[in-house]
């Protein structure tokens, strides 16, 4: 509690700077055997995560639903998910939580709910139901054609027909998980009334999903061709989704949400899973002309190539589209896009601390997903064991099963995530040597060069709002000054020698450890991937 009220009366509010951790509830630690992660077992492993320096954890979503998108299919948006435990267990965790000093952000979907969803059950029963207006209904075209070209997430048409009514509904990902229509005030109402219910019990805030999708175009016009100028990441198969995402109007949602946050003490935190890859839209989510969102996922940095020219370009470019004031947000794995261990740094445990340093020495907030902190790399999940809908929709798709896959405790069987006897609801990859036990006993290892990364993080507060100056970059290295201390990453799988512009002071962390406590100086010699942080001299 005495850090979090530190924190709050600060110039800088609470989650600015501060190190958030992803934590997907299945798969962090089961309590009870059954295979299954839940609300308990982190609350066993609050020590753990108390160990790694952070501010603040988000839990993959925790409320009633039929699992065809895992939770991302809301069925009761007050309600606790009874597979991973009850209400008290979640105020039991929120509190304990707090007492550490780390805050506690749900998972809120507002995007969709499940189609089992009570509003949507009874929105079926006709054109005159109570709840059909809180849903995107349109009718047929010509033949019973779709209402427009509208693509989902999984490629297929993002509208599904309704025998009883002779009408479409809208579902920009799985039929199961019909769109809301936010052009209805009762739904902008029951949301609040949503924000409220949990920040009333002590949750700290949202990670918001889908934020940017939230309004429809009004007329339904069909989305167009998609160009050169449309990341891959962005588009609906061939179509630029203008009209089915991205709308203007969703901007008025997040100036409401703001000042309810706002009007908490401490603030809570609003978070954007804004999937925009224009650092100058990205920077609208924030807000222009009045406070929006807290923070916002910066996506074009988690699809960056992982090389010094091209990190340093994105985070110059995030920086330069941010409105005045906006606290910029670095990650680089999540439940969606699969772990940077495997994608920017081939398993290599030098190149993950390198990522670790780069991420955590920039000016802003980050958020680590489970298992960053030991360089854990995604799973070859068999196709007989996979179980992620959206992925088996989309032929080729190399499935997000691979980066949700338990979290490795011990060497044991099972890993201690769960009994022996017991089936984890997802296989386990490798855990004979990438577990927190035996990480735990290695001075060298990821784990432990993280702890130390974080108590520096936090206790030098090096993620607040501060102005980054690159000093020096070309091919191999990057060494850029931000947040009062000096980062010299060689991010390449080549040995460098540097000659910086001016001298530089202690080396507070290294990948190197023989080079911590000593002075860095003006000419350094780095193996491949070595990184450092310094005292400016």
């Amino acid at each position: 509690m005495a850090d979090r009220d530190r924190l709050s009366g600060d110039a800088a509010p609470w989650w600015s700077g501060a190190t958030f951790y992803q934590v997907y509830v299945r798969s962090w630690q089961d309590s009870n055997g059954d295979g299954t992660g839940d609300l308990q077992g982190i609350y066993e492993r609050l020590d753990y995560l108390g160990s790694l320096g952070i501010d603040g954890i988000w839990l993959s979503p925790t409320m009633p639903s039929p699992n065809t998108d895992w939770g991302y299919d809301v069925s009761d948006y007050k309600g606790v998910h009874p597979d991973l435990g009850t209400h008290e267990d979640l105020s039991r965790l929120v509190k304990e939580a707090r007492n550490r000093g780390i805050s506690v952000l749900l998972d809120l979907v507002p995007n969709h709910t499940s189609s089992a969803h009570p509003w949507f059950v009874e929105a079926r029963s006709g054109p005159s139901a109570e709840y059909r207006d809180w849903y995107v209904w349109a009718p047929p075209k010509e033949g019973n054609a779709p209402p427009n070209n509208w693509i989902s997430a999984t490629g297929a048409p993002a509208w599904t027909y309704d025998e009883t009514s002779g009408q479409y509904y809208l579902h920009n990902f799985l039929p199961t998980q019909p769109d809301l229509n936010w052009w209805n005030p009762a739904v902008h109402s029951e949301f609040e009334s949503v924000l409220r219910y949990w920040w009333d019990r002590g949750v700290a805030g949202f990670r918001i999903d889908v934020a940017h999708g939230l309004y429809k175009d009004d007329q339904l016009r069909d989305d167009p061709p998609a160009t050169d100028a449309d990341p891959p990441q962005t588009r609906r198969g061939n179509l630029s989704p203008i009209y089915s995402e991205h709308r203007p109007e969703v901007h008025q949602v997040y100036r409401a949400w703001r000042n309810i946050a706002d009007s908490y003490e401490p603030g809570r935190v609003l978070l954007g899973e804004t999937w925009e890859f224009d650092h100058k839209r990205l920077g609208d989510y924030y807000g222009r002309e009045a406070p929006e969102l807290h923070l916002c996922f910066n996506f074009p940095f988690v699809f960056s190539g992982f090389s010094a020219k091209e990190i340093a370009k994105v985070v110059e470019s995030s920086l330069a589209g941010l409105p005045a004031g906006a606290t910029p947000t670095w990650t680089a794995s999540n439940h969606d896009v699969g772990r940077f261990p495997t994608r920017w740094c081939g398993g290599d445990n030098r190149a993950v601390k390198a990522a670790l340093l780069v991420m955590a020495t920039l000016p802003g907030t980050m958020v680590l997903y489970y298992g960053d902190e030991l360089g854990m790399t995604d799973v070859d999940v068999p196709p007989e064991l996979q179980i992620d809908e959206m992925s088996l929709a989309q032929p080729g798709h190399p499935g997000r099963d691979r980066g949700r896959t338990p979290m490795p405790w011990t060497g044991e069987k099972n890993a201690g995530f769960t009994v022996p006897s017991a089936r984890p609801w997802l296989p386990l990859g490798d855990h004979s040597s990438l577990n927190v036990q035996a990480e735990e006993a290695d001075p060298q290892s990821v784990l432990n060069f993280w702890r130390r990364l974080g108590r520096l993080r936090r206790s030098r507060k090096i993620g607040a709002p501060s102005q980054l100056e690159t000093l020096l970059l070309d091919d191999q290295c990057w060494v850029y000054r931000a947040g009062g201390v000096v980062t010299v990453a060689n991010l390449s799988p080549e040995a460098a020698r540097v000659l910086l512009p001016r001298q530089i002071g202690k080396v507070l962390v290294s990948s190197s450890p023989e080079k911590e406590a000593g002075d860095a100086g003006q000419r350094l010699s780095l193996g491949p991937w070595e990184v450092l942080v310094a005292d400016e001299a």
